[in-house]
């Protein structure tokens, strides 16, 4: 007798980056956590909500310090210890660092899933971290009801490469380096209407390591990162706005979207995130009159392994995008930053 097909999408409530408490919720936990003041050497704590903690060793090198994990939003299991992964190591990036080595994060329901699949789970965490040229160097796991995976990554960064997300200038130009949309395909799996051109489309965009964010942390044009996941575009947008002080206008039709999300987000295909991070920080977005609800849910999207929102000089954009492109070809200028109450307007 055949063993039954286990789902790892029905074994969680939630997926991807989609499962991350609201940003209202997260603000509400961390209002009394002590100020990271005390502490010289910490560089980036938890101010600015930037992607990862810095750390200075001396006056030249950096440690970059981070964790990120998830639910499946994908049922094959090599394929979700894949994303989990290159999730995970983004963070590093977007500061401008490089990872150095990673430590798995591992909670499965033993009882109702084979050890095999975890296996596999682990095996695709383990190849991405190959590719990014670091090793797991160990871990920790659970019994948990619900199966999660991902890591926590160490990496370095040079203190002139170092790129917060709150360092934005007026007059900045914005690039997004991947195109929105994974969360309208998850939920699209979560119902079986992804077709296989989109499941290998999502695929490819969340497996691909956002090794360009070290690159361009050596461009001086380049002034702030940060990589766009649960909150979807819109939050972390508002998150790079409040930092820096400024107002960020986005171009709603400029910017990138995965090949069907718009079918499919028309179609009804949402995550429940999309509507939590809409109300937490809604009251912060000016749209524009008229705006389809479709074309909102998708600037709220949660992207798990999503790209990032690189700030640079106006003059230098063109170039920088041209760079971004030899890796990420839909890599699109979506605005502008420029003086202002903090806060994203969208045209």
């Amino acid at each position: 007798m055949n063993a039954p097909i286990i789902r790892l999408t029905a074994l969680a409530h939630g997926g991807g980056c989609g499962c991350k408490l609201s940003p209202a919720v997260l603000r509400e936990l961390l209002a009394e956590q002590p100020a990271s003041a005390p502490f010289a050497s910490l560089l980036v704590g938890t101010e600015t909500g930037d992607d990862a903690a810095v750390w200075r060793l001396d006056d030249e090198t950096c440690i970059v310090a981070t964790t990120d994990f998830f639910m499946p939003m994908v049922d094959d299991p090599f394929d979700f210890g894949r994303i989990a992964a290159t999730n995970a190591l983004s963070d590093v990036y977007a500061m401008g660092g490089k990872p150095i080595f990673a430590l798995a994060v591992l909670g499965m329901p033993i009882n109702s899933m084979p050890t095999s699949m975890i296996r596999e789970i682990l095996r695709g965490g383990a190849a991405m971290a190959a590719e990014a040229g670091i090793p797991v160097a160990g871990g920790h796991s659970i019994d948990s009801p619900e199966p999660i995976y991902g890591l926590a990554v160490v990496g370095l960064v040079s203190t002139k490469a170092l790129r917060r997300n709150s360092e934005a200038r007026s007059g900045d130009t914005l690039i997004l380096t991947k195109p929105l949309g994974v969360g309208i395909y998850s939920a699209a799996i979560k119902k079986g209407a992804l077709s296989g051109d989109g499941y290998r489309e999502m695929l490819g965009f969340m497996t691909r390591l956002n090794v360009v964010g070290a690159d361009l942390a050596r461009n001086e044009a380049v002034h702030g990162m940060t990589d766009v996941t649960g909150f979807g575009l819109l939050g972390h947008a508002l998150e790079m706005a409040r930092g820096a002080g400024l107002t960020l206008r986005l171009r709603v039709d400029d910017a990138p979207l995965l090949a069907q999300a718009e079918s499919l987000a028309r179609a009804g295909f949402v995550t429940g995130a999309s509507h939590r991070n809409w109300a937490s920080y809604g009251q912060s977005i000016v749209l524009p009159d008229g705006i389809e609800d479709w074309r909102r849910l998708l600037l709220t999207d949660p992207q798990t392994s999503g790209g990032l929102l690189v700030a640079c000089d106006a003059e230098a954009a063109p170039a920088i995008l041209a760079r971004i492109r030899e890796g990420d070809p839909r890599a699109a200028i979506v605005g502008r930053a420029e003086p202002g109450e903090p806060g994203v307007i969208v045209e």
